[in-house]
């Protein structure tokens, strides 16, 4: 018999940061993976980041997480995205090394004295009085814990397939994981089925790059972690090509030969991310749609294939490939494939990720219904967090909508009945002008203090950026630029003029005008030197200070609703004047306060109206 205090089943993004969380904050925890070779594998696109993904990295570095400096370690490409748009769209990319990244994520396992690797398949939940106990292997060996966290991705009773053909795998050469989800299944939980896909990998020496166009990186980069002294790497190039008329054609002659439209798979796959079939079906007015090429590591030709993703067969799949302008003779070394895995609908999850039905087991990542990387590891970070504040009897951390991507994905995922893979996208939250990727650490640093992640050196040094740049703004909107012939031939270049003095801060507020023009017309700023991410959060909150203080009404109304509780005793099947359905989703759901009531599905305002009115009933009969 083995006894920990928590046990972590599923080594990917979310189970590495649920185990480096825990393992921090000295409970003894146990990392079981499925096979310990693939520990943060990125089996699909090894990239991080990405519109709405960059802030989630962010945020889970200002946390104390690991994917932020884990990219920044191992990158081969930094781009930021959008850097023509407003602040709330910009997005970092990092084009990784996918061996170098696991690696990197692997070492900083085993660097923690209080956590355990271990390659096993855990088949059966161990349940006593509502409480979880532990888990059972496929050797019957039973390991004790009176904390469980499942991240187990695409693997409970998965399957992969490539036409017709499917083999029991939940990533192409490992097996899928057999008996967990019966057991869940078994103890009352209700299992859901979903599917998403890869695309090829191809050898970089069988493609003509001149038949494409390149893709460079930041020459001056931005980095993903708030750490100083990112290194400095080298860039390596992505490529762009198209598909083709022909392309298309061999896609239609050959759909019959699709799982997914011969109908043999039956899990929902991402909408955000459609196969390139759906492409061609579904957007059937565009003659050609974008295929990035994209290094899978520096000391390697495998090549992956972004935005090519298939479960057509094989041989059908290199028709598809050779089709494309500069692969014409390309050798697939890997390929494409759907998977077709079994996921928790998060409905059953409070909003610290633990389940409502048994106390001490959470979920995170792709278990709760999500695609992504970041996804995973923002969850799994969070409920890392949350299982210490478990075992330690202490309340559970939750973060709003209003404070952090993170905060909305779990409130996404626990409220509203998501019945596809979940991708964040900055749409989804109605404050994204408030959650920047450059002001996570503003938003986030202290709660990842405050949970014995970030050190105290580092939570000094944070406090000491933030009175910078508050200064730094004090300044601004107090130092006066007076027009001159030296400060309008500089401002010319920007089709810019002044004919009377200002403050900087009224001059920065113009649209072609940023902080770094500033340095080029006024002495004081130009010495001032300060880094590049103090004087973006600076620009950025007065250039768009009106905005800003815009969205912060918002969420002062919106919090008038969520500061109303509901009771956890009421009954739903007793209020009139709503819906059947409505009742249904409250029940289900049982909303804790009555701003989440408000964003579930096919709730409408007159049902808050009397929702609210129920509740001061409730009260007044308490």
């Amino acid at each position: 018999m083995f006894k920990y205090d928590v046990i972590i089943v599923g080594a990917g993004h979310a189970g590495c940061e649920a185990a480096i969380a825990c393992a921090k904050s000295g409970a003894k925890t146990l990392l079981a993976s499925l096979n310990l070779d693939n520990i943060a594998l990125m089996p699909c696109n090894p990239a991080i980041g990405g519109p709405a993904k960059s802030c989630l990295v962010r945020e889970i570095d200002a946390l104390g997480g690991i994917m932020g400096i884990s990219a920044d370690a191992t990158y081969m490409q930094l781009k930021t995205l959008n850097s023509s748009k407003g602040p709330a769209v910009r997005a970092l990319r990092a084009q990784s090394d996918k061996k170098e990244y696991m690696r990197y994520v692997r070492n900083l396992l085993e660097q923690e004295e209080n956590l355990s690797l271990k390659q096993c398949t855990m088949t059966q939940l161990l349940v006593e009085n509502d409480c979880v106990k532990g888990l059972t292997d496929e050797f019957g060996l039973e390991y004790y814990a009176p904390c469980v966290i499942l991240t187990t991705g695409t693997s409970l009773e998965a399957r992969i397939w490539v036409g017709l053909q499917y083999l029991e795998f939940g990533r192409l050469g490992e097996a899928s994981a057999k008996g967990l989800s019966p057991s869940l299944k078994k103890i009352g939980f209700t299992v859901g089925r979903l599917k998403t896909g890869t695309p090829s990998r191809v050898d970089a020496r069988t493609i003509d790059f001149d038949k494409m166009t390149i893709q460079p990186g930041d020459k001056n980069p931005s980095f993903f972690s708030f750490l100083p002294n990112r290194p400095i790497r080298p860039q390596y190039p992505c490529y762009l090509t198209r598909t083709t008329e022909k392309t298309h054609e061999i896609i239609k002659n050959n759909l019959d030969k699709s799982p997914m439209y011969s109908g043999l798979i039956h899990g929902i796959g991402p909408r955000y991310c459609p196969s390139i079939e759906d492409k061609v079906i579904r957007f059937a007015h565009n003659p050609s749609h974008h295929i990035f090429i994209e290094p899978e590591g520096k000391n390697t030709y495998e090549m992956y294939v972004q935005g090519f993703s298939t479960s057509l067969p094989a041989q059908v799949q290199i028709q598809m490939l050779r089709s494309l302008p500069g692969l014409e003779n390309v050798h697939v070394m890997k390929p494409a494939y759907a998977v077709e895995y079994d996921y928790l609908p998060a409905v059953q999850l409070n909003h610290s990720l633990m389940t409502k039905r048994i106390k001490g087991l959470f979920c995170a990542g792709q278990i709760n219904g999500t695609s992504g990387y970041e996804e995973a590891a923002a969850q799994g970070l969070f409920a890392g967090i949350n299982a210490i504040k478990f075992l330690q009897n202490k309340e559970m951390i939750t973060l709003s909508r209003e404070s952090s991507y993170i905060g909305t994905l779990v409130d996404d995922l626990v409220t509203k009945d998501i019945n596809e893979p979940y991708r964040m996208l900055t749409s989804r939250s109605e404050y994204r002008l408030l959650l920047r990727q450059d002001n996570a650490d503003e938003r986030l640093t202290k709660t990842g203090y405050e949970a014995g992640l970030i050190s105290e050196e580092r939570y000094n040094a944070f406090l000491k950026k933030q009175q910078i740049i508050e200064d730094e703004i004090k300044r601004l909107m107090t130092d006066k630029i007076s027009p001159s012939d030296k400060v309008n031939k500089v401002l010319s270049k920007y089709d810019e003029n002044i004919d009377r003095g200002m403050k900087l801060s009224e001059l920065i507020k113009r649209p072609n005008i940023t902080y770094e023009v500033l340095k080029e017309v006024d002495e004081t700023t130009k010495n001032l030197d300060l880094t590049k991410d103090v004087y973006e959060q600076v620009e950025v909150k007065i250039k768009y200070e009106g905005y800003i203080k815009r969205q912060i009404q918002q969420v002062s109304m919106a919090d008038k609703l969520e500061r109303i509780k509901i009771p956890e005793d009421i009954d739903y099947s007793s209020i009139k004047h709503i819906s059947t359905e409505t009742r249904d989703k409250l029940a289900k759901i049982r909303p804790l306060t009555l701003g989440q009531a408000s964003r579930i599905g096919g709730v409408k305002p007159a049902d808050i109206s009397v929702l609210s009115v129920m509740i001061e009933s409730h009260k007044l009969k308490r």
